[in-house]
């Protein structure tokens, strides 16, 4: 009976040690840290991306998915190198406010594409990037878009952006994209590294707005609810493991 309680014991203890050491986890972590903030934000992660079809999807504008877009070994693939009526950016069937969204990407040599969201879909705007907001996709050291520092990979763009935070990984390798949407707060990362963090409506958005393209814009920013959007700009790109997460 001596022996029983002391193994009872034993086993209590590796139990209370592993519910504290499960407690602590960081940023760079991200799968880990996605599966304990379930409870903590709300809603469950849900795949938008099933690795095989196009399912959930469908070109902006449109009702199905055009042939640049396919399913194929478990990504997401564009080619530009279809008939023009078959490309298109594409746009997930649902809408959403306050999100966190994760992916990964892969650029080929001096590509160019893009993550936007809160995409208001109306024939009114010929285009996601009139209301959307973008999370710019790049190859750093060949695309022509990479001469300004918002217009590099990971940036807020065309509003914020710089070297220093833009660090994605060689062409061919994937990139991992983070975006936070929460009660007008923005926040992007690329590689765990942040690249951009500001309010909607705050003084500083105020300021990147006005300096931006997008300073008269009719609709731009202009819909807290809207569809996620993955560009295309005429440049073969891949994305997996899509997955979102309502706040």
């Amino acid at each position: 009976m001596e022996n029983l309680k002391k193994s009872l014991a034993i086993v209590l203890s590796f139990a209370v040690f592993a519910a504290c050491g499960s407690g602590q986890k960081s940023e760079s972590d991200s799968d880990t840290t996605a599966a304990a903030d379930v409870s903590e934000n709300g809603g469950d992660w849900v795949s938008l991306f099933d690795g095989e079809t196009t399912n959930g999807w469908h070109t902006y504008l449109k009702d199905t998915v055009g042939g640049a877009w396919t399913a194929q070994d478990g990504e997401l693939r564009f080619n530009p190198d279809v008939p023009r009526d078959q490309r298109g950016d594409i746009v997930t069937d649902g809408e959403y406010e306050n999100f966190e969204l994760e992916l990964e990407w892969k650029i080929s040599s001096g590509g160019n594409s893009g993550i936007i969201f809160s995409v208001h879909e109306d024939p009114k705007y010929s285009a996601t990037y009139l209301t959307g907001i973008e999370m710019q996709v790049l190859d750093n050291i060949d695309a022509a878009d990479n001469k300004i520092e918002n217009h590099l990979a990971g940036s807020l763009y065309d509003m914020i952006g710089s070297k220093e935070v833009s660090q994605p990984k060689p062409v061919g390798e994937w990139n991992k994209a983070r975006i936070r949407k929460q009660d007008g707060r923005i926040t992007l990362w690329l590689n765990d590294i942040q690249t951009a963090d500001v309010t909607m409506g705050t003084s500083e958005w105020e300021t990147v707005l006005n300096a931006s393209k997008f300073k008269d814009w009719e609709g731009f920013a202009k819909y807290p609810k809207g569809k996620i959007a993955l560009q295309d700009h005429g440049d073969v790109v891949a994305y997996r493991n899509i997955r979102i997460k309502e706040l």
